[in-house]
């Protein structure tokens, strides 16, 4: 009994298990930003123009992307947009961070911010090595 080829069915479990973790993720802030998107204006970067609309698309974006995660034949493509995406939010948790802004269930906190404003590196990884464009740092190993 070989274990090699168990490996990448453990692999591919793994990747699959962080999928639909990160896409309940992008579900919820999804709901949440159709919902109550005047919460998130709280946030949102000035230099960003139709805020209220910005947060209105990027809800239906979530919804669309974290369906698409978890479809295989758009799962890359989605991957590679939820990447960008975490990219191009982060002025908004640094905006929330920095500006002292208390939100619902959040407020402001340090001991939020810094592990949230930490973690969104944590989150383009996370995007890009359950959609399978990267294999980083569980690399297939040939030998």
């Amino acid at each position: 009994m070989n274990a090699v080829p168990e490996m990448p069915r453990s692999r591919g479990h793994r990747r699959a298990i962080m999928r639909w973790l990160l896409a309940t993720f992008y579900v919820a802030a999804g709901i949440a930003h159709l919902l109550v998107p005047e919460k998130l204006l709280l946030i949102m970067p000035g230099w960003v123009p139709y805020p209220t609309q910005v947060i209105m698309l990027t809800g239906l974006f979530e919804l669309v992307a974290a369906t698409a995660l978890v479809t295989k034949p758009l799962r890359w493509w989605a991957g590679i947009a939820l990447a960008l995406y975490a990219l191009c939010v982060w002025p908004a948790n640094f905006k929330h961070a920095l500006d002292g802004i208390d939100m619902p269930l959040i407020g402001h906190s340090w001991w939020y911010h810094v592990p949230r404003l930490a973690f969104q590196p944590v989150l383009i990884w996370w995007a890009l090595y359950g959609a399978g464009v990267i294999d980083w740092p569980w690399r297939n190993d040939r030998r």
